[in-house]
């Protein structure tokens, strides 16, 4: 295990002041990038382990935020920022490129292999950068099979890879082939992986507070949708993984 450094940063998007969490793997080189956002709650230590995972891993990685340092685990109070939120594409574009400023102002990071990662709100926010037109390598999204305005995916540069439950309400059968349909029309390299059985936030351990109907953990989906993630960004950004 290699030595990571961590940091709370502050930067502002969306009328707020964000803070995400910056971890950065040993040595003084440059590295590949990873901006990971969060669930619709927020940022919380969930996705801060992943981005201490990646550093671990050997990359520069970015827990991105989403409501100015708050989680928000009130469901109602989620909903009515985040459904905002997911219909406003160009607010979603904003958010993310900020925590991406934030990124490629960080010395460490190798400017020419940034991928985006997300789950939920978080990930459709990594899907907005690549149909912006972002310069990305990859993009890796769970929840978050949300489909963008005409042409627009044609911009997307790099391979897309999509993880959702069979089961989850929220993204049901009508749109993943809605979100397929898009990205095939747009000849992106695209790879959706079902996991069976699991419902919406499979990979989110469980948590101590109300959660919407239709979410649910999955341990072995979890882990699993976790290795296709690594396994993507092992790929796309070239830097030798073990685990």
């Amino acid at each position: 295990m290699t030595t990571v450094t961590t940091r709370a940063v502050e930067y502002p998007a969306d009328n707020l002041t964000m803070i995400g969490h910056l971890a950065l793997p040993a040595g003084a080189d440059r590295r590949p990038a990873v901006l990971i956002g969060p669930e619709g709650m927020g940022l919380s230590d969930v996705e801060r382990r992943r981005a201490e995972a990646l550093a671990e891993l050997g990359y520069v990685a970015l827990a991105f935020d989403l409501h100015g340092g708050r989680y928000l685990s009130d469901p109602e109070e989620m909903l009515a920022r985040c459904l905002p939120l997911l219909a406003d594409p160009d607010r979603m574009r904003c958010i993310g490129h900020a925590a991406l400023d934030v990124l490629r102002a960080e010395p460490r990071a190798d400017l020419d292999r940034i991928a985006a990662i997300g789950y939920g709100t978080g990930g459709a926010i990594a899907l907005e950068l690549g149909r912006d037109g972002v310069d990305l390598r990859a993009i890796g999204t769970v929840n978050a099979l949300t489909t963008g305005r005409p042409d627009e995916a044609a911009r997307i540069r790099c391979p897309v890879w999509a993880g959702v439950g069979s089961e989850d309400p929220i993204m049901p059968p009508a749109q993943r082939e809605a979100f397929t349909a898009e990205m095939q029309a747009a000849g992106v390299d695209w790879r959706l992986t079902v996991y069976g059985g699991a419902l919406h936030a499979f990979h989110h351990p469980p948590v101590d507070h109300a959660a919407p109907p239709g979410v649910g953990y999955h341990p072995r989906h979890a882990q699993r949708a976790w290795r296709d993630i690594v396994d993507l960004l092992a790929e796309c950004l070239r830097l030798p993984v073990t685990q």
